[in-house]
């Protein structure tokens, strides 16, 4: 017996303004809740929205639910799982509610499973720190209860990103199941098809998808230079029935039924009649990846290292190249990743919401500069005339955007380290990049590094040389000559810090009126 696994990846990113950088809208001024529509195009967002709702969504929506109907009371049905994105989903809130309610009704059948992934689709996996990977996979699982009253079991990182550190932390977050791509150099010779058992976990278990039978719909569908064309459902029922393993998961964009091969290609006639030809040989049953996860056990172990090794379904290369593959990409990726410390510090829901949508990985990928297939695939999906234009818009947005967390948090040039001792071996792990931030660092801090720090006048020094704020820095120095101790010193440092922030913020947004 085998299981046949469908799932498909459902996501559109919320594409910045292509004009941003050519139209001098660089630092403006602009209202905080006004940040949103300042970055990101939402007239064209809706455009491609609407579209594929209308090519692709709402029509293959109904064929999965009708099949699912059709096949209700009989002894095999019929099984799929979507991978939705949490911007996504914000999108059907935004644009189109009746397709959000379309895949509430398909959750309602009780054949339909819903997996996990980072709310913004983000490269949050591969930041060194696992707290924002952490924080986007719980804000995911929030949304999916919250309009699908569902609770996913198993993650599909974005595009399949993975590696032994990532299946680490998706077992201590309790998944029972993870996904990536079933690519040869992971595998040395073992089958796509069946569970493996992530390096250094015990729980969770591999679900591997089937890149080449994926592809035969995904790319192949409608190529007439094919030796297999046309594609349809029975023949490929046939491949699947003559495929041996434990299950076969077919994972490939939604999309791909009506937006990146027309109607008229066919795909959607392929997508109805598909179930009903897996079900008619005797030995295929439709799955979800959770039933699989507790059926089948592991038949081995998959290694990935973190190091070099990460795999993606992305591009020829199936790593992370296609991201993080040029310079520039490597510059908007470390300029969006360094300013996690300073937004968190400001403590403010929309920034930090803000900066999470430029950390949507559609705007790495848009910078892709190779040629061949992979550059047609990526220039096919991209806004912009080039990978520079892409770059040029999303470096203005984030250069812009920093500048605005800069000021509102009062940065300093460089962080404040917290030790208990001279030398490496004394640094507590804990540092601090602003004057708003520098409170709540006071209090978690512990005693003895503060008055270690005290006693050496190193506040006054961070005041002065990294903030350039004479007047906090005598302030730090009035708390030194005091000499005080544990709670006290505590105190009078967070309530003077927490004054000059205030002065200093008040003083701006006299000076400014706007963020």
């Amino acid at each position: 017996m085998t299981d046949i696994v469908l799932v498909f990846e459902v996501h559109q990113p919320h594409r910045l303004k292509r004009s941003y950088f050519w139209e001098h809208d660089m630092f403006k001024r602009t209202k905080k809740g006004e940040l949103f529509d300042y970055y990101f195009d939402a007239a064209v967002n809706r455009e491609v929205f609407e579209r594929a709702s209308r090519k692709c969504y709402f029509p293959s929506n109904k064929i999965l639910q009708e099949v699912i109907d059709n096949h209700k009371r009989e002894k095999k049905q019929v099984k799929v799982s979507f991978s939705i994105s949490g911007v996504f989903l914000e999108q059907c809130e935004m644009f189109s509610k009746d397709l959000l309610e379309s895949f509430k009704q398909l959750s309602e059948t009780g054949c339909v499973e819903f997996l996990s992934q980072t709310y913004y689709h983000s490269l949050s996996s591969l930041y060194p720190d696992r707290d924002e990977f952490i924080e986007q996979l719980k804000a995911h699982q929030q949304v999916v209860r919250s309009l699908l009253h569902y609770t996913p079991s198993v993650f599909e990182n974005t595009e399949l990103l993975y590696n032994n550190a990532i299946a680490r932390t998706i077992e201590k977050l309790g998944y029972k199941g993870i996904f990536t791509e079933g690519v040869e150099r992971i595998l040395h010779g073992k089958s796509p098809n069946y569970l493996y058992t992530p390096k250094d976990c015990k729980k969770t278990k591999i679900l591997l998808r089937n890149y080449k039978l994926t592809d035969d719909v995904g790319f192949r569908f409608s190529a007439r230079w094919w030796n297999e064309w046309p594609l349809t459902a029975d023949k490929y029922a046939g491949w699947l029935a003559s495929t041996p393993g434990q299950c076969i998961n077919i994972f490939p964009d939604y999309e791909t039924f009506g937006e990146h091969h027309w109607p008229e290609t066919g795909i959607h006639d392929f997508l109805r009649h598909l179930p009903s030809e897996i079900l008619k040989w005797w030995h295929l049953h439709m799955a979800t990846p959770s039933e699989v996860v507790e059926k089948y056990a592991s038949v081995g172990e998959i290694d990935v290292p973190e190091l070099g090794g990460t795999v993606s379904w992305a591009d020829l290369e199936r790593d992370a190249s296609c991201w993080l593959g040029n310079t520039m990409q490597w510059a908007y990726y470390t300029n969006v990743k360094r300013l996690e410390p300073l937004v968190k510090e400001t403590n403010d829901k929309d920034l930090l919401k803000t900066w999470r949508y430029f950390q949507i990985s559609d705007h790495l990928y848009y910078m892709f500069t190779a040629g061949g297939a992979p550059g047609e695939v990526h220039s096919y999906f991209s806004p912009y005339d080039s990978p520079i234009d892409a770059f040029v818009t999303a470096q203005a947005a984030i250069l812009d955007f920093e500048n605005r967390v800069r000021l509102a948090s009062v940065a300093a040039n460089e962080p404040f380290l917290f030790y208990t001792g001279v030398g490496e071996k004394f640094f507590t792990g804990k540092t601090v990049w602003s004057l708003e931030g520098f409170p709540t660092a006071i209090q978690r801090a512990d005693s003895e590094s503060l008055e270690f720090h005290d006693s050496r006048g190193d506040f006054e020094k961070w005041a002065e040389e990294s903030l350039h704020d004479r007047t906090l820095s005598a302030r730090f120095k009035g708390i030194r000559l005091a000499k005080l101790k544990g709670k006290q010193l505590r105190e009078s440092l967070a309530k003077v810090t927490e004054q000059r922030f205030n002065e200093l913020h008040r003083q701006m947004q006299k000076a400014t009126q706007c963020f």
